[in-house]
């Protein structure tokens, strides 16, 4: 970075809403601050009634969630299970902590989520052939709700378990209901890159009230109601502390707050880049209200000028955190091997996307900083001054 040294800015940095420390104070005052406590009671409460479903458990992390949500759905060592391709890891490895082969799913290029024309095409290829696959792992990319109309029509005729792996959409909208309402149930993460954060954690929340409780049950060591450590089956150690539910709590305060903000900053790029020649942003379905997570752009560098590695690096000289959009599950070497259906989608966004800086309190000069430079590295002949 050339001359005087300037503030980092980040991808995607929590924004803490005020009120943590008197959540805490609480938490403290009352001596909870081991795993379980009041502070859980109510978030796990006040959360399950803003999804609009009538329980949840508050967990870990989001991929404790996803974990849980596969072992309640059946999910047995060796069973297939779809999963959306075009997703951080996070959404797959817990089909291999169970034994299950992951299938992944192309992304269709009106939201970038999993494509329901090519998963039913490969659900009647499964009819035909077997096995049927157990489960379909399908994730709301970027803050962008995936179309749950069609996907659970779709694996209800084929009698496919959905969960919804909501990690990077809290405060989305799917038609008129809140992401988190479908499935069988439905994950969603507070890691301290997402919308809201409790710096860790994650919640497992459905209809099912029954699937809860078990849930629960499971992710506190699978502790039987004895005067002594009775196990009767495999358990994990994936509950949340009552101070980390405090800061939920507080963060949960500003939720819809932190949702404006963030497409605020998504519209501040939009009307200052979208006459780039090559650039367009990631599109937003008619079906619902991203919450815009994260501004996405794509660059064609035949117009541009320049890839998107070209402005990541670019932007870091200045000291501007930008990262590439996921790399596509089927292109990972963990899952070397797994069958994929279509692809080249989902390829083509991950060379030519990149995340911008989006936390919910940027301001305009550090929005004009990423402006500046993205607009100086597009070198197309003829550009807009």
């Amino acid at each position: 970075m050339k001359g005087k040294e300037v503030s980092r800015i980040h991808l995607s940095a929590p924004h803490l809403s005020g009120l943590e420390s008197r959540f805490l104070q609480e938490a403290l005052d009352s001596n909870w601050i081991a795993p379980l406590g009041p502070q859980v009671d109510d978030f796990e409460e006040e959360f399950a009634e803003h999804i609009g479903v009538k329980s949840a458990a508050a967990l870990s992390s989001g991929t404790a969630a996803v974990h849980l949500g596969l072992r309640l759905a059946g999910v047995e060592a060796g069973d297939d299970v779809l999963c959306s391709t075009l997703t951080f890891v996070a959404s797959a490895n817990p089909i291999l902590y169970l034994q299950a082969m992951p299938v992944f799913i192309d992304a269709d290029r009106t939201s970038w989520n999993l494509d329901p024309n090519l998963l039913e095409d490969e659900l009647v290829r499964c009819a035909r052939r077997g096995p049927m696959p157990r489960a379909l792992v399908a994730v709301d990319i970027l803050g962008q709700s995936a179309d749950y109309d069609t996907i659970e029509r779709i694996c209800d005729r084929y009698g496919v378990e959905v969960v919804e792996d909501a990690a990077e959409a809290l405060g989305a909208t799917y038609r008129d209901r809140r992401v988190g309402c479908f499935g069988k149930c439905a994950a969603f993460s507070f890691n301290g890159n997402k919308i809201i954060t409790t710096s860790g954690g994650g919640m497992l929340v459905s209809e099912d009230e029954d699937l809860i409780t078990r849930a629960r049950f499971l992710a506190s060591q699978a502790r039987g109601p004895t005067p002594y450590s009775s196990h009767s089956t495999l358990g994990y150690n994936y509950r949340m502390s009552n101070l980390l539910a405090a800061v939920g709590r507080a963060q949960m305060k500003v939720l819809e707050q932190r949702v404006d903000e963030r497409r605020a900053v998504f519209e501040f790029y939009r009307s200052h880049l979208e006459d780039l020649p090559g650039l367009d942003f990631m599109p937003e379905a008619d079906y619902g209200r991203p919450t815009r997570w994260l501004t996405c752009i794509r660059i064609d560098p035949d117009l541009f000028g320049v890839d998107r590695e070209a402005i990541r690096v670019a932007l870091e000289e200045e000291n501007i955190e930008s990262r590439h959009v996921w790399m596509p599950l089927h292109m990972q070497p963990v899952f070397e091997g797994c069958r994929v259906v279509g692809g080249h989608v989902s390829e083509e966004i991950f060379r030519q996307g990149l995340c911008l800086p989006s936390s919910s309190f940027l301001g305009e000069p550090e929005l004009e900083r990423v402006v500046r430079i993205v607009r100086t590295t597009c070198t197309a002949v003829g550009k807009p001054d």
